[in-house]
This record gives C-alpha cells, structure tokens and sequence, in this order.
C-alpha cells in the first residue's frame, strides 16, 4: 500500500513539473553596427546651394593621393598626420569637400580664401578609448585648447552642442568645430559661410556618430 501511494505522488508531481510552463532565455540584442566613416561625413544635401562635391572625396587615403600632384607638401604632411591617427588606433576615416570653387578643393582645411566651402573629416577607431585619446593629441593638425584656454572666437565642452569632448573656433570667414563621440572623431570646417550653415553641418555629422 505505501508503495502505491508513493507512486501516486510521484506520478502527479511528473504532471505538474510537466504542465509547468519553463521560462524562455531572453536573447541578448546585437548592437547597433557603427556607422561608416563614408556615411558619416557632410552629404551634398546638407550643405548649401552653390556647393559642389569635390573631386578626392571619399576614403582619406584617396584623398592624400589626388592631393600628391597638385599640392604634393600637403599631401606630406596629411599623409604624416593620418599616419599618426592609425598609430593611435583609427581603422577608416573619409572626408568630404564641397566648394564653390574648384581651386578650393585642393587647398588647406582652414586656409582663407573668397571660396566658400565646406568639409567634415570622420575617423573611427577600434575602442571609446583611442577615439579620446586621439582627440585630445590633434586631429590633422587641429589641437584642443589647453584647460582654461579660451582665446576669442573659442569655446569648448557642452555650450559647443557636441558634447563635452568638442571645441569650436568662430572667426568669421573659417568656423571650425573638432570633437570626440563613441568611437568616432571628427572635423567640420566652413569657409564663407554663415552660422546657420555651420550649425547644421556639425549637427548632421554628430547625429551619425553612434
């Protein structure tokens, strides 16, 4: 008699670990794919109107090699600059140019001139931590002002609308904003045109920058 009763509740605890729903693992989502370089920079819909893309656009390295025959000491020193940003750990970068003047495209970023124009350079690296540190040593030439430093026209940190990793240079004709973002740095430089202009250039670029 106790073993048919012991094999009775053997038998209705099987039915209840049976009708018992198991709960179901939860996958982990993947994470968003970063953005590429290429896809990052200025677009020729968001720059103004009488702007037109420049020939070498596109990958950085191309870039250097259309500049070696028309400006080969600015090719150079690109060249020795991007050479350090992949030292420090950049995988890719892409820049684009757009001008309203073809002489401009070949010229140096920030250099004045009656052209107006626009370019956003974008590098990517492998972790957060190179893309900072990256930032902080220049980028294509561009340093961040020193803690404290605020020269006229300079400003840095969160009042810039880029973050606490950026700086902005506004001296009318050349407005230049650098800044750091996940894994990204970037460079957006305008020439001869307004504020507006700038504001929705970097706004662009730096809502792609995942």
């Amino acid at each position: 008699m106790v073993r048919l009763i012991a094999l009775a509740v053997a038998l209705v605890l099987a039915s209840v670990c049976q009708s018992t729903p198991q709960p179901v693992p939860t996958p982990t989502p993947s994470p968003s794919p970063h953005t590429a370089v290429a896809d990052a920079v200025l677009q020729q819909s968001e720059v103004p109107n009488g702007l037109n893309l420049c020939a070498g656009s596109g990958p950085f390295d191309a870039y250097i090699t259309n500049l070696q025959s028309s400006q080969p000491e600015l090719a150079g020193r690109l060249n020795d600059q991007w050479l350090s940003l992949r030292t420090q750990g950049a995988t890719g970068a892409a820049i684009s140019l757009y001008s309203s003047n073809d002489s401009a495209c070949t010229a140096e970023l920030a250099s004045i001139s009656k052209s107006k124009s626009a370019a956003a350079f974008v590098a990517v690296f492998a972790d957060e931590g190179q893309a900072d540190r990256a930032w902080q040593t220049g980028v294509l030439g561009f340093t961040p002002p020193a803690p404290g430093e605020l020269p006229p026209g300079l400003s840095r940190g969160t009042p810039t609308g880029l973050g606490p990793s950026a700086w902005i240079y506004d001296r009318s004709p050349v407005r230049l904003a650098c800044w750091h973002k996940s894994v990204f740095v970037a460079l957006v430089v305008l020439t001869n045109l307004d504020l507006n202009a700038f504001r929705a250039a970097t706004a662009a670029v730096n809502a792609r920058l995942n």
